[in-house]
């Protein structure tokens, strides 16, 4: 019996200690915003790593290591623990860089878009290149793979379906612009806010749109998906909420005192959709109707993405600092004076917070 319980004790000791990724933007293929794990009580910065040029690209964490682009045109792996440098591949040359691209891991391979239009397959071992696929024009969308195809949105106007292991294409979806979102995968179907005005739906199978819905804004926010309702904010000033199975809007919401764009992508908790503004402020919406819960004011415009983490809401601004607020109320917990302009969205993984700012510095938090 003492060993039955011996066991049972190690057992459950190892399902704690076990480690989370934050494996792609947003974390989940719906795009939620939400970690698997929470973050400690008290939070320290416990390193920083000088990328030596400015770092929008938001990062990955998988198996102990930190997935970032940065401006400098290079793909860094970081160890998490330590943020010492494990490889550095270069994607594109230094006057053009990796933007808001962020990376996504799956199968060993880091996937990642520049700005020369070129999407990279990267070995997570070794660094070394795996393929590389050209579209027509830059990549600020972030992959994000499902099943055996990864895919990806180019300022060409074209969503992306490649193979994972090749790099072949499978199919491609025209807009009417550029697409700047990254697509939010559900029930097998991607699904994306257009620069064309447009809320698209394109099946994965075999890239036929299912969905087509003029939104009336210029979309460059990603949806997150959370029961069939998509969220986004968009360049028209409004937060949208489509439900995807009746194909049309269900809630708008416009600040009446402050009209200005929605760049930031929301994450979805509970029952809060989360999002900054470039009217300086962190809104939270009530998922179901659309009305204002609380919102809290930073000293710049707000294009960083939230995560959540358990009760807390983590996000940068243009202020140069890193908010942690309390999920319900809105108030501020704790904050980080980067001394740069924060764009990145936080990645939360192991109880650490990993993020880059502007002046090319990726820093890791926790305790």
């Amino acid at each position: 019996m003492r060993r039955l319980i011996f066991f049972t004790l190690l057992l459950t000791s190892a399902s704690q200690a076990a480690p989370t990724n934050w494996s792609q933007f947003r974390n989940t293929p719906s795009l939620t915003g939400v970690a698997s794990s929470t973050l400690p009580a008290s939070l320290r910065l416990l390193w920083t790593f000088d990328a030596t040029a400015a770092v929008e690209s938001s990062a990955a964490v998988a198996d102990e290591t930190v997935f970032v682009g940065s401006a400098s045109g290079e793909l860094l792996a970081l160890d998490l623990a330590t943020g010492k440098p494990k490889w550095r591949y270069r994607a594109a040359s230094s006057d053009i860089g990796i933007g808001e691209s962020s990376p996504a891991v799956a199968g060993g391979t880091v996937y990642v878009g520049d700005l020369t239009g070129v999407l990279h397959a990267v070995d997570t071992a070794t660094g070394k290149a795996r393929w590389t696929f050209k579209t027509g024009a830059e990549i600020k969308s972030s992959p994000v793979v499902a099943g055996d195809r990864v895919l990806i949105g180019s300022y060409d106007g074209h969503l992306y379906a490649l193979e994972t292991a090749t790099g072949k294409q499978l199919w491609k979806l025209a807009t009417e612009n550029y697409v700047h979102a990254t697509p939010a995968i559900w029930n097998g179907v991607a699904y994306f806010g257009g620069c064309d005005e447009f809320f698209h739906g394109v099946r994965l199978s075999d890239g036929r749109q299912v969905l087509d819905l003029s939104t009336g804004g210029y979309t460059a926010a990603s949806p997150a998906i959370v029961a069939g309702i998509a969220y986004f904010g968009t360049y028209s000033n409004e937060v949208i909420a489509v439900d995807i199975a009746a194909k049309k809007v269900k809630w708008r919401f416009e600040d009446p005192d402050r009209q200005f764009p929605f760049y930031s992508s929301a994450a979805i908790s509970g029952t809060l959709a989360i999002l900054g503004g470039r009217d300086k402020i962190v809104h939270a919406l009530d998922a179901a109707t659309g009305k204002r819960r609380w919102s809290f004011a930073t000293r710049a415009r707000v294009d960083s993405s939230p995560a959540v983490a358990g009760d807390r809401v983590v996000v940068g601004s243009g202020d140069g600092k890193l908010y942690v607020l309390d999920m319900q109320s809105g108030k501020k917990i704790w904050e980080f004076e980067a001394g740069a302009a924060i764009t990145a969205s936080p990645a939360i993984a192991n109880g650490r917070i990993v993020i880059g700012d502007t002046d090319g510095r990726v820093y890791a938090i926790g305790q």
